[in-house]
This record gives C-alpha cells, sequence and structure tokens, in this order.
C-alpha cells in the first residue's frame, strides 16, 4: 500500500510508509520556478493530514535562500500543525547553505531516508 504521485511540472514523487510522508526531490536544482509547486505539494500534504514529513534532498546538488526560506515556512507549517518536517541526503553544499542561514538549527538534517524514517520511530 504505497501511494505514489508524479507531479509533472517537477520530479517529485510521495511515496508513504509506516504512517510518514516521503518526498523525494528528484531535481538537481531546488529553486524558482520549481519552488511554488514544491511548496504547494508539501503544503497540502500538511493540510491533507500529514504530521510526518521527510523530503529526501540526495539528488539536490544547489539551493538558493527563497529555497531556504521554503523550507523554513514548511517547516513551521508541520510545526504549528503539530507535526515535523526533516530533510534526509543533504549534499555538503546545501547543508552548508542551511548552515550559514540558521535553518539547520531549526530543521532535523539526517544523512540518508533510512535514518530520518528510524528518527521518527525513536
Amino acid at each position: 500500500e504505497r501511494a505514489r504521485e508524479w507531479s509533472t511540472r517537477m520530479n517529485l514523487t510521495t511515496d508513504h510508509t509506516r504512517g510518514i510522508a516521503i518526498v523525494r526531490v528528484g531535481e538537481d536544482r531546488l529553486m524558482y520556478p520549481l519552488l511554488s509547486t514544491f511548496a504547494d505539494s508539501i503544503s497540502s500534504l500538511v493540510t491533507g493530514g500529514e504530521r510526518k514529513v521527510i523530503i529526501d534532498m540526495s539528488q539536490v546538488g544547489y539551493v538558493d535562500s527563497a529555497s531556504i526560506g521554503c523550507l523554513m515556512d514548511l517547516y513551521r507549517q508541520a510545526t504549528q500543525a503539530g507535526g515535523a518536517l526533516k530533510l534526509a541526503g543533504v549534499q555538503k553544499r546545501v547543508e552548508t547553505m542551511l548552515t550559514m542561514t540558521g535553518a539547520q538549527n531549526f530543521i532535523e538534517l539526517y544523512p540518508d531516508e533510512s535514518s530520518a524514517v528510524q528518527s521518527f520511530e525513536e
């Protein structure tokens, strides 16, 4: 029972496992104009009742400041809904951006999807 939705405008796939929504970003650069599609996809999961969201960023080699702002907004949405949003597979360059902006003080980062999934089960 794995639901999979494909986005036409952006390479995003969503899987559900053990009550966790895992969103895989299949783009090497996360930035405008893809951000609105990305934000809408995650937002609709949260408003639709998902409380545990993992964004797998292992394909993403570059984010801009707008992406970081977007991730922070999504993090706040999930938190306000009583849930959590975590990032998995963040590449070094992206992690540096998250650190520079202070986003990593809020959003939990995990080296891979399985460790992020485990963190929800602890």
